[in-house]
């Protein structure tokens, strides 16, 4: 209980002072706040250069009891291909670590600085330095798993989907299964602002869709979405997995009731984690397909915490903000 009211604390705390902060302040800051997140977990690596540039930086996180080589996670984050920052998303990076994972977060070129394929050959580049360092930070690049969200999760499918991209830098690192919240798979013609500025220069168009790409050579997939996302509907991961399953991939769905496009990715840390079992529907998949083949994970599932009125925590607020962020990106 006392740590449940540091994080309302820090949370409170939060809200007061945005009005005021400076612009370096993200609206993914309450669910970043330390006593908000997994404890037990450390960065073990942080912005570390895979290549030169600003936005070819990584952060490495780990559980802190350390052992055996753990299996490792690549997680890339969203934002319509045209904003985030891997600085906002510690709590996952924690959140898997506290899980087992050794994860890693990999900042990424954005539009419209570049457009597709860039940011793909970054996400790339950066499995590359997976590939040839991440033993010494206890990772096992034989057991790599694929995770994002939103534009992320796209970035995932397709590079699990189409071998160009890895072979590229020399990838060679088995995909053994791929994770994806919210993801867009199948949005050609390309009719939204957003969409038509990272992807309406391609050459090939229908190219640019992992719909298009599947082969039986797919890794699993577990495919998730709130049924309620006004950003990418959730008839986009339908039609997405009907046709993995027509060619024979395994993919795992999952539909959570009444939740939007943020909600998934939010509710894997630990501050939104009991409101659904993302996390470990997702380590769960991650199970079934090697993560841990010595031993079984087991899900925790956790209590409600006791809640402020929203006007002293309003991440409900924060959620809602971060969603009419977004532009659609398909029917």
């Amino acid at each position: 209980m006392n740590a449940i009211r540091r994080v309302l604390s820090a949370v409170a705390l939060f809200a007061l002072l945005v009005p005021n902060a400076a612009h370096a302040v993200s609206m993914m800051d309450p669910f970043n706040v330390p006593p908000a997140m997994d404890a037990g977990t450390a960065k073990v690596g942080d912005g570390i250069a895979y290549a030169d540039g600003p936005r070819h930086k990584l952060d490495v996180y780990a559980p802190e009891q350390r052992g055996e080589p753990a299996p490792v996670v690549f997680f890339i984050y969203g934002g319509g291909w045209s904003r985030g920052d891997r600085a906002d998303y510690q709590f996952v990076g924690r959140a898997l670590a506290s899980r087992g994972f050794v994860t890693v977060i990999a900042d990424y070129r954005l539009v419209p600085e570049v457009r597709y394929p860039d940011f793909l050959y970054d996400s790339a580049g950066a499995l590359r330095w997976v590939q040839d360092n991440i033993a010494n930070y206890g990772g096992d690049p034989k057991r790599l798993f694929l995770a994002g969200h939103s534009a992320g999760a796209y970035n995932a499918v397709m590079l699990s989907l189409d071998p160009t991209f890895l072979a590229e830098f020399g990838v060679t690192m088995p995909i053994l299964g791929v994770a994806a919240l919210s993801g867009p798979y199948d949005f050609y013609p390309f009719e939204y602002h957003e969409v038509k500025e990272a992807f309406g220069y391609a050459p090939n168009p229908e190219g640019t869709q992992p719909v298009n790409l599947i082969s039986a050579n797919a890794p699993p997939m577990y495919l998730a979405t709130g049924t309620s996302d006004p950003i990418v509907r959730m008839q986009n991961t339908e039609r997405f997995a009907d046709q993995l399953r027509a060619r024979g991939v395994w993919v795992t769905t999952q539909y959570y009731e009444g939740f939007g496009h943020m909600e998934p990715v939010i509710a894997m840390g630990a501050l939104w984690r009991w409101r659904m079992p993302v996390l470990d529907d997702m380590v769960g998949f991650f199970q079934r397909f090697g993560a841990f083949p010595n031993g079984a994970y087991v899900a925790i599932a956790p209590d409600e915490p006791e809640m402020l009125p929203d006007s002293v925590m309003p991440t409900d607020e924060i959620v809602r903000q971060l969603n009419a962020m977004f532009q659609q990106i398909e029917d």
